[in-house]
């Protein structure tokens, strides 16, 4: 089917109590992983792309993989700019069709970054499909593209400010800072449960939680239970892909096709994708699409 807005695949996931994975794709062999994973699953999926990703190859490209790919699958899939760093980037994936974008004024102050994702909404706004606005209040911690943001400078997700933000801004979806990070954790993250539902409770719009790699399945879960209807993975998908490409051709020091070991790392990355949408309660949700 054709690629979907991901407005309404989070207010269906808002409704029934489960959540959207949300994945970051490098090339075309890990966005057909997450796809077939999708399909196998009957769930629905978010491709996403950071600004890294863009630099690599630009947002025509990977839309126009993701609509190929989309084409395929009888799941609705949309296609995600992930912490878009300026309002000329969103826009400029809005008209190569992109269906969702996400624009990151966190580390800004709060009437700099409100300003700047009124501009994008704004943008979207004007646009034939209106594709939907995510973004961020608070700081997570870690590296995600150019943005690290060091130990002790991350800052949670203040519920009053979460509830004014969304109504300034007027977003479709926001993402919370409670204790994830970006990146690999070197010890078990703590999640602030209490806070997630207290955000819960003060905004309508569909809650987002990023840096979910190497967050433990329960935790995950839970999180869902409390409100958040989309789960990002980026950093073990790209993990899984390079360790299963180094086995490959670690295992064949004459190998050269790529498509040898592409191959191994298109299965692993779909392997892990099912996993985390069987985790996030999307499976056999078909049935919802819009």
């Amino acid at each position: 089917m054709p690629l979907v807005n991901s407005r309404e695949l989070l207010k269906d996931a808002q409704r029934h109590c489960y959540a959207v994975g949300a994945f970051n794709v490098e090339n075309m062999e890990m966005m057909q992983a997450v796809v077939a994973a999708a399909q196998a699953e009957g769930a629905p999926v978010i491709l996403q792309t950071t600004p890294s990703t863009l630099r690599y190859a630009d947002t025509a490209t990977f839309a126009a993989m993701a609509q190929a790919v989309a084409g395929e699958a009888a799941v609705p899939v949309a296609i995600h700019l992930d912490h878009g760093d300026s309002v000329d980037l969103c826009t400029q994936a809005i008209e190569d069709g992109y269906t969702s974008v996400m624009i990151d004024g966190s580390k800004m102050p709060l009437v700099e970054n409100v300003a700047l994702v009124q501009q994008v909404v704004r943008r979207a706004g004007e646009a034939p499909l209106r594709p939907c606005v995510e973004a961020e209040l608070g700081r997570l911690g870690g590296k995600e593209d150019s943005l690290e943001v060091n130990a002790g400078e991350d800052i949670y997700t203040d519920p009053e400010e979460a509830a004014a933000f969304v109504a300034q801004t007027g977003i479709d979806a926001l993402a919370v800072a409670i204790g994830t990070a970006h990146g690999f954790y070197k010890g078990t993250p703590k999640l602030d449960f209490e806070r997630l539902a207290q955000i819960r409770d003060a905004v309508p719009v569909p809650l987002v939680l990023h840096g979910t790699s190497g967050v433990l399945d329960r935790d995950v879960q839970r999180a869902i239970s409390l409100g958040v209807c989309k789960v990002n993975f980026a950093t073990e998908l790209r993990a899984a892909y390079t360790q299963a490409v180094r086995q490959a051709l670690a295992g064949d020091p004459g190998l050269y096709d790529p498509k040898k070991f592409g191959g191994p790392g298109r299965d692993a990355v779909n392997k892990l994708v099912r996993h985390r949408i069987e985790i996030c309660g999307a499976s056999s949700h078909r049935h919802k699409a819009p």
